[in-house]
C-alpha cells in the first residue's frame, strides 16, 4: 500500500511540474518577453558556471554538452523563445571561451566548424522537441481542467436532485406521522423510518462536502448533524437532551452510513423505551449521549491478550434501563441493530449500568 501511495505521489508531483509555465505565472506583473529573457539569461549563467566547474577538472571536455540541460529547462518552463536564447548564449560562450582558439571565434582545426554547426543544429532540435512536449502537456492540462469543471457541474446538479429527493421523502414521512388519527405505534415507526432516511441523507451531504476525503465521511460533522435531526424529530416537546462527543475522524462512506443507521436505531430505541411517556424527569435531567472516541483496552477472552479498538462508539442513556422494556431479541429493531453492526464492521455489546442502558460498539480496523 505504501508503494502504491508513493507512486501516486510521484506521479502527482511530476504532473504538477509538467504544468509549470513561468511566464504564465507572472504575466500579471512582468511582460512575457522580460520573463523569457530573464529565464534565458539565468539558465545561460548557470550553464557558464557549470562549464567553469567542469573546466577546472577537465579542461575543454565536451564544450557543448553541458548546454543541453539548461536549454531543455528554459524551453519547458519558459517556452521556445527562452530555449533559443539560452542555446545561442551558451553556444557563443562555449565557442568563444572553451573551443581552441580561446577568446576567439577562430577555429584551431578545420573540423571544429562542422562540429559547431552539428551541435547548434542538435540544440535547435532539442528546443523543437521540448516545445512540442510542453504544448502537448498544456493541451492535456486544459482538457483535464475542462473535464473537471464539467464533472463538477454534473455533481452539483446530481447533489441538488438527490437532496431534493431525500427532502421530499422525509417530508412525506413527517406529514404521515402527524396525520390525525394515526396510532402511537405507527407514529413511532414512521419516526424511525424518518431517522433512517435522515441518516443516509446526512452521509450523502457529508460525502459531497469532501470533508473527510474523496471516499470518506467526516464523522464529527456527519453524526453531529444526524443527532440534531434526530433531536428535532424525536424529542420535540420532550425534556430529553441528546448530547454528542464526536472525535474529528474520517470513516469510509459505506461504513459511515451503517454507523449512522446504527446510531439512529439506538437513539430511537432509547427515546421509546428508556423514557416512556408519563415517567417523571430525573432531577439531573434525562439525557442520551452519543460518544465517538479512540477505543480503550478490552480484556481478551480465555486468557487472550487485551485488545484496543481504534475507535469506540457509545450510545447511553440515564433512563429506566432494559429490564422493564418490551424489547425482544427477535424484534425487528434488534434485527436491524445487529445487521447495522455487522455492516459497520465491529462488535456491539449491551451493558446495564446502575442507571440506564449503554451500547458499546468497538470498531474493527479503520
Amino acid at each position: 500500500m505504501q508503494d502504491v501511495r508513493a507512486t501516486k505521489w510521484q506521479s502527482s508531483r511530476l504532473g504538477t511540474m509538467g504544468e509549470i509555465d513561468i511566464p504564465d505565472r507572472v504575466h500579471r506583473y512582468v511582460p512575457l518577453w522580460v520573463t523569457q529573457i530573464a529565464v534565458a539569461v539565468s539558465c545561460a549563467v548557470l550553464a557558464f558556471a557549470t562549464r567553469g566547474a567542469v573546466d577546472a577538472l577537465f579542461s575543454g571536455a565536451g564544450p557543448f554538452a553541458l548546454t543541453i540541460p539548461f536549454v531543455l529547462f528554459a524551453t519547458l518552463f519558459a517556452r521556445w523563445q527562452a530555449g533559443v536564447l539560452t542555446l545561442c548564449l551558451s553556444m557563443l560562450y562555449a565557442w568563444y571561451f572553451v573551443l581552441p582558439v580561446q577568446s576567439s571565434f577562430a577555429f584551431a582545426v578545420g573540423s571544429d566548424a562542422p562540429r559547431v554547426v552539428v551541435n547548434i543544429t542538435s540544440g535547435f532540435a532539442v528546443v523543437a522537441l521540448a516545445e512540442m512536449f510542453r504544448r502537448t502537456v498544456r493541451r492535456a492540462v486544459e482538457e483535464r481542467d475542462a473535464q473537471v469543471r464539467e464533472r463538477q457541474l454534473y455533481l452539483e446538479e446530481f447533489d441538488h436532485r438527490v437532496k431534493n429527493n431525500f427532502a421530499m421523502v422525509a417530508s412525506l414521512i413527517r406529514m404521515e406521522s402527524r396525520r390525525p388519527g394515526i396510532t402511537e405505534d405507527a407514529r413511532q415507526s414512521l419516526n424511525a423510518i424518518h431517522g433512517r432516511v435522515a441518516s443516509i441523507s446526512r452521509a450523502h451531504q457529508a460525502l459531497y462536502r469532501r470533508e473527510g476525503g474523496v471516499q470518506e465521511v467526516a464523522m464529527q460533522t456527519y453524526l453531529g448533524e444526524l443527532c440534531t435531526s434526530l433531536e428535532q424529530a424525536l424529542l420535540e416537546g420532550r425534556r430529553i437532551r441528546l448530547q454528542t462527543h464526536i472525535a474529528p475522524v474520517a470513516v469510509p462512506r459505506d461504513r459511515a452510513i451503517s454507523i449512522g443507521l446504527l446510531v439512529n436505531e439506538l437513539v430511537t430505541n432509547a427515546v421509546k423505551h428508556a423514557f416512556p411517556e408519563g415517567r417523571p424527569t430525573r432531577a439531573d435531567g434525562d439525557a442520551i449521549t452519543v460518544t465517538l472516541a479512540p477505543g480503550e483496552p478490552v480484556a481478551g477472552a480465555d486468557g487472550a491478550p487485551d485488545t484496543t479498538p481504534p475507535l469506540r462508539l457509545v450510545i447511553e442513556d440515564n433512563g429506566i434501563g432494559t429490564g422493564t422494556t418490551e424489547r425482544r431479541d427477535g424484534s425487528l429493531g434488534h434485527q436491524l441493530i445487529a445487521a447495522f453492526a455487522v455492516q459497520a464492521q465491529g462488535t456491539l455489546r449491551e451493558e446495564t449500568p446502575a442507571q440506564g442502558t449503554r451500547f458499546v460498539f468497538d470498531f474493527d480496523a479503520v
